[in-house]
């Protein structure tokens, strides 16, 4: 079995270095997990013991995941669904995990590239100065924004846009080309706001909320959203990653590549928190405002800092970036999985894909506004599939493809992948497979049960 995945095909994209593939998984990584999401959960749930749990969950349960779906791409040499199938030929059965994956990307697109879509209205509305404008009120802002339907399709319809131009041009023209450029400018414009965030008088008060450990506003449901988003920050669970580092070559090392993705990731977090939550406490607001924390809190800080309208500017960029280096993935994913059967061109099934997501994402676009009472579990369209894919799809599939790495994959075939370019050695394999065997499914199942317990 070993043999028979190492001749890469011609035909097949791949990334041009080992930076470009840690930059495009940290790019998939990086979005609204780590910017959006991360900001308002630490808030609603205590601070630094929430960071400090999705730190130890993004160290002994996504990087483990993590390296578990790189050993799949890089070593069957294809995207997510025929991967499972070269693993475990007689069992084609598991190839619904990839089938999963890219049925969960795509329903993770229709609620994604809505609030990408507002992004890309705030971002332009930032670089004009006018989101805060004292004519604007920034709550209201953010309700017209949302509740207004041609305003929330116009920007669902320019972020599928600019996904649909990235994804046509394939992995090294368009994904890592995109991802190189934007990705270093992200991390020089978080670096800027940090340092002007925790310039602030009373900012002190913000970096002790996000850092100091305060254990007694944790419950299960807090622990069940630091694995969700260490699965979210990460963008393991859906095989995302299995396409990714099928593009891999041989002589990378995967160890290291997990490593960097993880630190970056972790790194993008703590930035996040140190940019937002000393905004937020310098000017006595709500660090627990939910959803709207970046679209209608900050803006308010902003207004009341000199050159506000500047950094606001910058932050909605970051944002965008972020959040678009990031749904590339799960466009690619998707992609990917048509191609193999070598119907349709990349740029015919890109545009296909567009327009079908687009379509697909009007009613969750719509849930603010037009769809407002239509709800599923006392859930809008959007809250709904948010929850469905995020608490139920994720850690589901980061279960299944546990237990395919620990029983179903070839223990050779993992081995040799996971060391291959790698300088580790036994003893590495030894801690990874006993978490994939043991740590990983035991707590993915018990904060799952939590979960489900409490609905």
């Amino acid at each position: 079995m070993l043999e028979e995945f190492e001749e890469m095909s011609e035909k097949k994209g791949q990334w041009s270095s080992k930076l470009g593939f840690i930059l495009a998984s940290a790019g998939a990584a990086i979005g609204l997990g780590a910017i959006w999401k991360l900001p308002y959960v630490t808030g609603q749930s205590g601070g630094g013991a929430f960071f400090l749990i999705f730190v130890l969950f993004t160290l002994l349960i996504g990087l483990p995941m993590l390296l578990s779906e790189y050993v799949l791409g890089r070593g069957t040499q294809s995207e997510a669904v025929t991967a499972y199938k070269k693993v475990a030929p007689t069992k084609p059965g598991w190839a619904w995990i990839g089938r999963m994956g890219v049925l969960g990307c795509f329903l993770l697109l229709t609620f994604y590239s809505v609030v990408g879509g507002w992004i890309f209205i705030y971002s332009g509305l930032g670089v004009a100065g006018t989101v805060i404008d004292p004519a604007n009120n920034p709550s209201e802002l953010f309700g017209k924004i949302i509740g207004t339907p041609w305003i929330t399709l116009l920007g669902l319809g320019l972020f599928t846009l600019a996904n649909v131009l990235v994804i046509s041009l394939g992995v090294q023209n368009g994904i890592e080309k995109a991802n190189k450029f934007m990705m270093p400018l992200l991390f020089i414009m978080f670096i800027v706001l940090v340092v002007r965030a925790v310039t602030l008088d009373g900012a002190m008060e913000g970096v002790k909320f996000f850092l100091w450990p305060d254990f007694s506003n944790i419950t299960g449901k807090a622990i069940l959203e630091a694995l969700g988003q260490s699965f979210f920050g990460l963008a393991v669970g859906f095989s995302c990653l299995v396409t990714y580092s099928s593009y891999l070559k041989k002589d990378v090392s995967l160890p290291n590549s997990a490593g960097s993705v993880v630190l970056l990731t972790v790194l993008v977090s703590f930035l996040a928190g140190l940019a937002i939550f000393p905004v937020v406490f310098a000017f006595d607001l709500e660090p627990a405002s939910g959803p709207g924390l970046l679209f209608m809190v900050l803006p308010t800080a902003f207004s009341q800092m000199p050159f506000g309208e500047v950094f606001l500017a910058l932050f909605l960029l970051l944002f965008l970036f972020a959040t678009l280096t990031s749904s590339f993935s799960l466009y690619e994913i998707i992609v990917a999985a048509f191609i193999e059967k070598g119907r349709m061109s990349r740029s015919a099934l890109t545009l296909l894909l567009g327009i079908v997501v687009f379509i697909a994402a009007i009613p969750a676009a719509l849930s603010s506004s037009t769809l407002a009472d239509v709800s599923f579990f006392g859930k809008t369209i959007f809250d709904a599939t948010d929850f469905l894919v995020s608490n139920l799809m994720l850690p589901l599939g980061n279960l299944l493809i546990a237990f395919f790495i620990a029983h179903i994959a070839d223990k050779e075939f993992v081995k040799k992948e996971l060391l291959m370019g790698s300088q580790m050695g036994q003893g590495y394999y030894s801690t990874y497979r006993l978490l994939m065997l043991i740590v990983v499914p035991i707590v993915i199942l018990v904060v799952l049960l939590n979960m489900l317990l409490q609905y």
